[in-house]
């Protein structure tokens, strides 16, 4: 099996076969290839919504030596790990960020098959095949990574030999593919804040939730204008935030009623919008859990999590609004603000899963904001 870029390039596994997980399909497997610059965490990230679409290079060399938990997401025929059928649609648990693996495709350096972890119940080749998700071992990774940094994102496919045509995952609404149908409450707290799922992760969930709250979890395009709530959370999503026309008008209204409003990752780019400012598709995004980040009017520099391929033009922001925080390796806006207070939003992962928990304070902040 191979990886064959847009621009010509191949790359091929080693030994020949090269794979693991699942088999790509018959006219093989397309995607956007991004790399991912995390050490560990491929659980995680693996289970993310915004990598919808993506062939997912993981630069760090040796992956799946820690296996990974069992989880299997409800079905009529889902266990518990132990043989005893499941009921009902249980809370996902750490470490997945969603019900499935999420990547379109797997390329890693070198793939461990023999795991070891006090909490490790299966391989993850054993999960990728289960998922139908196909994956390619014995890639120079480091020599794509370079591919990718010089030439930008490109499309690719997995297979066994070259397609005719490379398919553009932007050019569908992700966003729509991975939002849910209806919508979910958690909690019973005074303090009702609207979640926006646009593909949003699950230590999202598990950081709203609080004995003060009750979270509304709802599709991307629900109309919550008519609904009394307390504020407004917009969530994590792939692809170009410019499909999501329903949301970002949504957003506008709620910012037109005055309504507090929290933003992370695509949800910096949708608040942006709404405000009228624009957003534009980096060279080649920021993936991993080791982005330094600068807030805005002080020296304080945040290791961060992050995944995206959009960002916020800062320089079209209109009057009111401000940076938050900046990239530290490519001055790339990584969040905004209101002067009125009311409404913010980041670029990176305040949750983490995975990554650093160094800007956990900023659900603590907005949350302590609706007290009062």
């Amino acid at each position: 099996m191979k990886l064959y870029l847009e621009d010509g390039t191949v790359f091929e596994g080693s030994p020949p076969a090269g794979g693991f997980g699942a088999r790509p399909p018959a006219g093989g497997l397309s995607g956007e290839v991004v790399f991912n610059t995390g050490m560990t965490g491929y659980v995680e990230s693996l289970t993310d919504p915004s990598y919808a679409g993506q062939i997912v290079v993981l630069t760090y060399p040796l992956i799946g030596n820690y296996g990974l938990p069992f989880f299997a997401p409800p079905s009529p025929k889902a266990t518990d790990g132990h043989g005893k059928a499941t009921k009902g649609k249980p809370d996902i648990p750490v470490p997945f960020e969603s019900d499935r693996i999420q990547v379109a495709g797997l390329v890693v350096a070198e793939y461990s098959e023999h795991y070891s972890h006090h909490d490790a119940k299966r391989s993850l080749g054993e999960w990728l095949k289960e998922s139908g998700v196909p994956a390619l071992t014995g890639v120079d990774t480091r020599a794509l990574t370079k591919r990718l940094r010089e030439r930008g994102v490109m499309l690719g496919a997995m297979g066994d030999k070259k397609p005719r045509t490379f398919k553009d995952p932007n050019d569908e609404n992700l966003v729509a593919k991975v939002s849910p149908k209806k919508k979910r409450v958690y909690g019973n707290g005074p303090i009702k804040i609207i979640a926006v799922d646009c593909g949003m992760k699950e230590n999202i969930v598990r950081s709203l939730v609080r004995p003060e709250t009750t979270i509304v979890r709802v599709p991307w395009d629900y109309d919550f204008t008519k609904d009394k709530y307390d504020a407004l959370f917009i969530s994590n999503g792939p692809g170009d935030p410019s499909m999501c026309a329903p949301t970002i008008a949504h957003i506008r209204a709620a910012m037109d009623a005055g309504v507090p409003i929290l933003g992370i990752c695509l949800g910096n780019q949708l608040l942006a919008l709404a405000a009228g400012a624009k957003t534009y598709k980096l060279k080649y995004g920021h993936r991993g859990q080791n982005q330094p980040c600068t807030e805005a009017g002080t020296k304080r520099c945040y290791i961060t999590s992050q995944n995206h391929g959009f960002a916020v033009d800062a320089k079209t922001l209109p009057k009111g609004w401000s940076e938050w925080f900046t990239n530290g390796n490519d001055g790339s806006n990584e969040g905004i603000r209101h002067s009125s207070g009311k409404w913010r939003s980041v670029q990176f992962h305040p949750e983490a899963c995975p990554g650093p928990t160094d800007t956990a304070w900023i659900f603590d902040d907005f949350i302590r904001s609706l007290r009062r």
